[in-house]
């Protein structure tokens, strides 16, 4: 299951998507997700599926991967089909048993709330897997720039968001190799009922947890010795530039956007 959480992750390679400027991948993100919340019908998430597809052809990453990325979702996604199958009262009876009723809005809500979660982690995953952490945090930190004014600390926020996307692979190798190492000791982590799994996971969390604070002191420690006192002053090897890629990219997300929006006053 560790190896299937792919947010985070850095899938390199040389593509139109890669070569970006991570700053138009921030806001076409952005901009991806407020599509999502606009769909109203089956119509506008083929819309979707169709404009993911065509980015994960792009970017030349598997597609594969990103459903290998949607399997730790599966008890949410599972729970909230459930609470709004079940749980939505108003609306034309379609099965009913006891005190079980099924309506169609309950349906329709239930495949409307999954397929939007969906949607939302593939898009995040796609910025996450095409970003390397170090463009995402420059990228961040010159969009939040403007609020300096404002004396919003945009530095310090874009590097904690960066170390925090790049220790979750860390961590979860780590947590995979304890896991491994507690399984060679006998340590059973999938048999038993909810509370004797939550209880078999002590043993994986303790180590994990200070594994992670050792990191932690370690990154610290290597940070103060390279006299690192924030962004005031910095230069970055890399200097952001906007391109032609960029525009089409804008545009293109323009286009979405424009469609999902006619899609919902059609319907």
């Amino acid at each position: 299951m560790l190896g299937n959480i792919t947010m985070g992750q850095y899938y390199p390679t040389d593509s139109v998507v890669h070569r970006l400027d991570p700053r138009v991948k921030i806001l076409l993100t952005v901009a991806f997700i407020v599509g999502i919340f606009l769909v109203h019908s089956l119509w506008g998430y083929a819309l979707a599926l169709a404009f993911v597809y065509l980015m994960a052809r792009l970017s030349r990453v598997p597609f594969k991967m990103l459903m290998r990325g949607l399997r730790p979702l599966r008890f949410i996604l599972v729970l909230t089909f459930v609470l709004n199958l079940f749980f939505s009262g108003e609306g034309t009876v379609l099965w009913q048993w006891s005190f079980i009723t099924i309506t169609h809005e309950g349906l329709s809500k239930a495949v409307h709330y999954c397929l939007r979660l969906l949607f939302l982690v593939i898009g995040t995953s796609l910025l996450t897997l095409t970003t390397s952490p170090v463009s995402l945090s420059d990228g961040l930190e010159l969009l939040l720039s403007p609020l300096k004014v404002v004396h919003f600390p945009a530095h310090e926020l874009a590097m904690m968001m960066t170390i925090a996307l790049r220790f979750i692979p860390t961590l979860l190798e780590e947590a995979d190799k304890i896991m491994k190492a507690q399984m060679a000791r006998g340590a059973d982590f999938e048999s038993g009922n909810l509370l004797a799994r939550a209880k078999a996971m002590v043993p994986l969390l303790v180590p994990l947890f200070v594994s992670a604070f050792r990191r932690a002191g370690d990154l610290a420690m290597a940070m103060e010795s390279r006299c690192y006192r924030g962004g005031e002053g910095r230069t970055r090897l890399r200097v952001l530039r906007l391109t032609l890629a960029d525009l089409y990219a804008g545009l293109t997300m323009a286009g979405f956007v424009a469609l999902i929006i006619v899609e919902g006053l059609l319907v």
